[in-house]
């Protein structure tokens, strides 16, 4: 365990990452994606008629939802009445990552790959990211 100084001055620091990284990076990336993505079904409304799109703006709504939780947690992590543990906070990471390699799967394999290669692809990643978890804690725990 970290002595009680040290730990202020961390949290401090990381409180300051955390808004720079949230204000200036996360939250425009985000704005940016739902103004240009409005524009691109504006100019193309054709594409509201495949089936693909429907479940990738399901998927971009769930990450919309998930960047407001993530906005929670970073303001009770600042506050430090957060629960969440560090492993909890990487799993957590993780699952933006599947959502994004299933939106990447979905658009770049439309019709090429049937739904049931795009799930099997969409487990296999999640259980090398989970794989890659445990191995990270074996490793930093020596």
């Amino acid at each position: 365990m970290k002595p009680e100084v040290e730990k202020e001055i961390l949290h401090n620091q990381f409180t300051i990452m955390q808004r720079r990284l949230w204000y200036v990076i996360t939250t425009p990336a985000m704005i940016l994606t739902v103004i240009f993505g409005t524009l691109m079904l504006t100019a193309n409304p054709g594409l509201l008629k495949m089936p693909w799109m429907h479940i990738k703006l399901t998927f971009v709504v769930i990450l919309l939802v998930y960047h407001f939780i993530c906005q929670g947690i970073m303001y009770k992590l600042a506050g430090g009445t957060s629960k969440w543990k560090s492993g909890h906070l990487r799993l957590w990471n993780e699952l933006a990552t599947l959502i994004l390699v299933a939106v990447v799967f979905l658009v770049v394999m439309k019709t090429s790959l049937g739904w049931i290669g795009g799930t099997i692809g969409f487990f296999a990643v999640g259980i090398a990211l989970m794989m890659g978890i445990r191995l990270y804690k074996k490793l930093s725990s020596k």
